[in-house]
């Protein structure tokens, strides 16, 4: 199978996807008895959101996947896994337990801003440690499990000093939820999306020439550093704006990509707006079902984790993935 053959087979299989899911979520069953007022506001106020929502979240964190496996030069370089997950995820935490009654209206504003921070701060100590130790793989995710881990703890200690309301909400927005969001939520966070998604688009045909080695890169005319820094910071803007959308959702960034690799190759100009689409249309894909299945709603880090696990040891074992 040639590269066009494959990127035909993969937009159109994405896109049949898509409007599935779209026709799904808005003529879902159970809604053929209300009045057309009442439908009308499901669908506005309720669904398309949810249709909004888990098309940004989906195409943020496969691109920043996709985006953060080529900088770092790791194969392993999903959000979730290196830690900016949960730098972002703990200070969404702190704010949502911690955040005083006379701040609660200002919440919508802060979450976005907090995790972008937390999400930040995690990418530029991994940065830091990557280029301290020329790159190398084991160190990069064995920072990301320290930074998890510690981030994790914190979270633990939050829990005991917190009320019931507070750890319930706290327990299913970490789980990962689409249904969180509304319109106020989209518009401070889903501008931050489009942007650092945008650049990390633009940042494609660079991203090719970084496969060859840094030297090479440079000598092609890339400012390899100032390259790295970009990306990192429009990761970090579009995982922190995940997070504060849709709480931690696990293995998306590693999923898409690297099943994407296998069929279509490496180019990034093909690969990152494929890993947008195909992200997009794996969330609403699950939105899709959490529709079909009213009477419970799936966690949707438990549903990306139970697809991304077991293709994370198939690859291993197939040698996919090298360290």
């Amino acid at each position: 199978m040639n590269r066009r053959t494959a990127v035909t087979l993969v937009l159109s299989t994405v896109l049949i996807a898509l409007v599935i899911s779209v026709a799904g979520i808005i003529g879902v069953p159970g809604l053929s008895d209300t009045t057309v007022e009442l439908k009308r506001h499901i669908i506005i106020q309720l669904q398309i959101p949810l249709i909004l929502t888990a098309g940004l979240v989906g195409a943020a964190l496969s691109v920043s996947g996709a985006t953060l496996q080529v900088v770092l030069r790791n194969p392993l370089a999903d959000p979730g896994i290196i830690g900016i997950t949960s730098g972002a995820s703990l200070v969404a935490a702190l704010l949502l337990l911690l955040t005083p009654a006379w701040a609660a209206s200002y919440l919508h504003y802060l979450l976005p801003l907090g995790c972008f921070v937390g999400a930040l701060f995690t990418t530029f100590i991994i940065y830091r440690l990557a280029r301290k130790l020329l790159g190398s793989s084991t160190a990069v995710i064995l920072a990301g499990i320290a930074i998890s881990t510690l981030s994790g703890a914190i979270i633990a200690w939050l829990y005991m000093f917190s009320d019931a309301n507070a750890l319930r909400n706290l327990t299913f927005w970490l789980m990962g939820s689409l249904y969180q969001t509304n319109w106020l939520i989209l518009c401070v966070g889903g501008p931050l999306i489009v942007v650092s998604v945008g650049l990390q688009l633009y940042f494609a045909g660079d991203l090719n020439k970084l496969y060859a080695g840094e030297l090479a890169a440079k000598s092609s005319g890339v400012d390899v550093a100032k390259l790295t820094e970009r990306a990192l910071i429009a990761c970090a803007i579009a995982v922190g704006s995940a997070v504060s959308m849709a709480g931690s959702i696990a293995f998306v960034g590693l999923l898409i990509p690297h099943i994407l690799r296998l069929v279509i190759g490496h180019n990034n100009r093909y690969l990152l707006p494929l890993s947008a689409l195909s992200g997009a249309s794996l969330l609403m894909l699950v939105a899709f079902s959490s529709e079909v299945t009213r009477a419970i709603t799936l966690p949707v880090s438990m549903v990306t984790a139970s697809l991304g696990g077991p293709l994370l040891i198939w690859a291993l074992a197939k040698g996919q993935i090298k360290g």
